[in-house]
């Protein structure tokens, strides 16, 4: 319903001075993301649709397509570069685009990304390497509620299901979905078929993102808004980092449920490590920042969906760096450490928030509490606590 905003039919570049309007719109829910692309491309008059085919990538190109709401206006292929499909696209998508700016006749350009493709990276490229021709006006995810979930506890590799990027791409389908879902501030919502989502599938896709605008592909006035509303790839990274990012908040609605669990003791190292599978698949989703005893200085980072934990050390805490350091932290990592501030830990803290449907929280509760240092062993201090056996060794530290 509406038609396109006034920006979106001034001329080339609407809006932005004699800058291309970008915007990224990606997802795994392929069917869905082709038919916001397609609504983005009738929604805006003179808008032109870049998609580059990673599926050719055994072949040793990448197979360019250009189009606009009328159909295919050019095709072409981009060499394979290290044996890297994504290196390919990210070596050939800027040139392209800046070609299309270069003809002062595209409105507005819509990068729809690959299936696996995730739109951090290529947000980071067009921000970066764009200069004065390019200027990022948004990025989207497109999402089928339906299936939300199954794609969620997919822990399948992407090869076995030929989505990997690159020979030695190693991530999963549920890992790189919920990366594709939580980073854009957008997400078109695009029903699949007869299968439009029950309240479960609305209920979890607002639990695991609830600062996202989320727009109805079928008002695409509201989806070209959100193309053109300005994206700052900054603040949409800070979002996601382990250190200050913004994690979702308690909730219980349709079945569906959010823990968000907050302490200021360290866990056992041996405790917490021998809980890790049973912590792993007690939600579809859990994500967060956490400190060890013995390793009080490092920020750990939690990340796990699809029945796959993946942690890592994120940088050091704060409370760990001499007041120097202080001046060289973004402000919004100082920010986000100031809310967590103890007297006596500073910045140190267990942050985790676990979202799933059916989410047992007594059972999940009582299972992280018991891996926190005992009143006994709190009592001991951090020396006797950096004392401890290690656990995490082989995941934080592994012999190459």
């Amino acid at each position: 319903m509406g038609g396109p905003p006034k920006d979106a039919a001034q001329g080339p570049g609407g809006g932005f001075g004699d800058r291309l309007p970008v915007v990224i719109v990606g997802g795994l829910h392929s069917d869905a993301r082709r038919t916001a692309v397609e609504r983005l491309l009738r929604a805006v008059h003179g808008s032109v649709a870049l998609h580059h085919d990673l599926a050719s990538a055994a072949e040793g190109t990448v197979r360019r397509t250009v189009r606009d709401a009328g159909g295919v206006l050019g095709t072409g292929e981009a060499p394979l570069v290290n044996d890297c499909a994504c290196c390919a696209l990210r070596e050939d998508l800027v040139p392209e685009l800046e070609r299309l700016a270069a003809g002062r006749t595209c409105r507005l350009a819509v990068v729809e990304l690959w299936d696996s493709v995730e739109p951090k990276a290529m947000a980071e490229v067009v921000t970066s390497c764009g200069g004065e021709a390019l200027t990022l006006t948004g990025v989207i995810t497109a999402v089928d509620p339906a299936l939300l979930l199954p794609y969620l506890g997919c822990g399948e590799d992407l090869a076995e299901t030929g989505l990997a990027a690159a020979a030695s791409d190693q991530r999963t389908v549920a890992d790189t979905w919920a990366r594709q879902l939580e980073y854009p501030p957008v997400l078109a919502v695009v029903p699949g078929g007869e299968e439009e989502g029950d309240a479960a599938d609305q209920a979890l896709l607002a639990q695991l993102h609830p600062t996202a605008q989320l727009v109805d592909a079928d008002s695409p006035g509201e989806l070209a808004a959100a193309a053109l509303a300005g994206f700052d790839v900054e603040a949409a990274a800070a979002r996601q980092h382990p250190a200050c990012a913004l994690l979702p908040q308690e909730a219980d609605a349709d079945g569906v449920g959010t823990l968000v669990w907050h302490r200021t003791r360290p866990f056992h190292p041996a405790r917490l490590y021998a809980a890790l599978e049973d912590l792993t698949c007690a939600a579809a989703r859990s994500r967060g920042r956490f400190w060890l005893a013995d390793r009080p200085d490092t920020l750990l980072s939690w990340d796990a969906a699809g029945g796959a934990l993946c942690v890592e050390n994120a940088g050091p805490w704060l409370a760990g760096l001499p007041d120097a350091a202080w001046e060289l932290v973004p402000p919004v990592r100082r920010a986000a450490a100031a809310l967590d501030w103890h007297p006596e830990h500073g910045d140190r803290a267990q942050h985790l928030v676990f979202t799933s449907p059916g989410l047992d929280r007594d059972g999940l509760t009582s299972l992280l509490e018991s891996c926190l240092l005992t009143d006994e062993e709190y009592a001991g201090g951090p020396g006797a606590w950096k004392r401890l056996a290690p656990a995490f060794d082989e995941l934080l530290d592994p012999v190459s």
